[in-house]
Order: structure tokens, then sequence, then C-alpha cells
């Protein structure tokens, strides 16, 4: 079970602009949210020791690297056994044309983000992860036209 932090309204200010640019020197940080830069450096650390911050990483412009197809896909199982759902879940964090992978209601079971060189490798990535022997009854794949709204970490932000 999860443990919640309690966050104050210097904790919710700090989350903000850490989640837009977790670069933004200290001094500037404290400057817009009205704490001292040790302040803030003492509550980032927090925020980072208690799991609120759970990681720092940088977001790659997929189209700025190599030419990809992305995918998103719909899966369903045709079972809900707990041993098989969690080995296909560790199939999915292994796989490395899996970008994301959701666990979601209704109809589909696990929602994907795959990306791929071509056509023939999502057909390789099929045949090798979306299989009933690994659980999967059937899938249906979307090809992404194009991205209208992506990560954008202006727009990712706890509202309070």
């Amino acid at each position: 079970m999860t443990n919640f932090v309690t966050l104050d309204d210097f904790d919710h200010k700090l989350l903000m602009r850490v989640r837009r640019n977790n670069l933004e020197p200290a001094r500037v940080t404290a400057e817009a949210v009205g704490l001292s830069e040790s302040a803030v450096l003492r509550r980032l650390r927090r925020l980072r020791a208690e799991g609120v911050i759970a990681a720092d990483v940088a977001v790659i412009d997929p189209a700025r690297v190599e030419p990809r197809i992305v995918l998103h896909v719909q899966v369903e199982m045709n079972t809900q056994d707990r041993k098989v759902m969690d080995a296909f879940q560790r199939a999915m964090k292994a796989s490395p044309e899996v970008q994301g992978c959701w666990d979601v209601t209704g109809e589909t079971d696990y929602l994907l983000t795959v990306a791929v060189r071509s056509m023939q490798d999502y057909e390789a990535f099929g045949i090798r992860e979306l299989i009933p022997e690994k659980g999967v009854r059937g899938f249906k794949s979307m090809i992404v036209i194009r991205e209208v709204v992506g990560f954008d970490p202006g727009r990712a932000v706890l509202e309070r």
C-alpha cells in the first residue's frame, strides 16, 4: 500500500517548478516560491527521500534521435490469473520496444505504447510478446500519425 506524504503549499510550488525544469538553480527556485535557497534544497532532498520525486529524468524528443513508428496497442488477456499477468508485465518491462505499459479497466487489459523502426520490427515484437502462450487473447494496434499533445513539462503540473 502506498504511504501518502503530506505536502504543504511550498512543497506543491516546488513540485510544480521541478516538473517543468528540475535543473533550475535553487536560488532561482527559492526566489520564485518565497523560501531560502537552503530551505528549497532541504525540501527537495526530503521529497526525493520520501519518494514523492521518484526520478530525475530527461524527456527525449524521438523525432530528433531516429525515425520510429509509434503504435498504441490494446491488449486483451485470456485470463486474469495473477501469475500470468505478472509475467506479462515483466515481459513488457524487459521489451525495448515498449515505451509505456498501463494496466487499464474495460475490455482492454493493457494499453501499450510501442516504438519500432519498421513494421517488420513490430511484427517480430508481436510474434515474440503478444501470443497466446503469454496469456494474450488478442490485441488491436493503432499507428500514430502525428502527436497532437504529448508530454509537456509545462502542462504536467500538480494543480492545487
